[in-house]
């Protein structure tokens, strides 16, 4: 339930939100809901629940998803506040609206 409503907030920020800084943001909300999710996930749904029969490592498949999923969203915050900031430098403003430049 808690990831799901952070989904649907990060949702609703990235769509309705102008400026480029706070749909990343909500962005990065979504990411952190997903990981919620599969670590829940994991940790309900695992092989047998994670039990350790015979002294062995537990099965971290979500756990796993989820370390992946923070590597993505670490690269995704690097290049897109990158991206901004060549925005800003040239067009001196951050507005999604105004950002127009791929449009044909």
């Amino acid at each position: 339930m808690i990831s799901a409503a952070l989904f649907c907030i990060g949702l609703m920020g990235a769509l309705t939100r102008r400026n480029a800084v706070s749909v990343l943001m909500c962005i990065e909300l979504m990411l952190n809901a997903a990981n919620l999710n599969l670590v829940a996930f994991n940790r309900y749904l695992g092989p047998a629940a994670n039990a350790v029969p015979n002294g062995q490592l537990p099965i971290l498949g979500g756990h796993a998803f989820a370390v992946v999923v923070i590597t993505i969203a670490a690269a995704e915050a690097a290049i897109g506040l990158a991206i901004i900031l060549t925005v800003y430098k040239n067009a001196h403003s951050i507005s999604v609206d105004e950002i127009n430049w791929m449009k044909w």
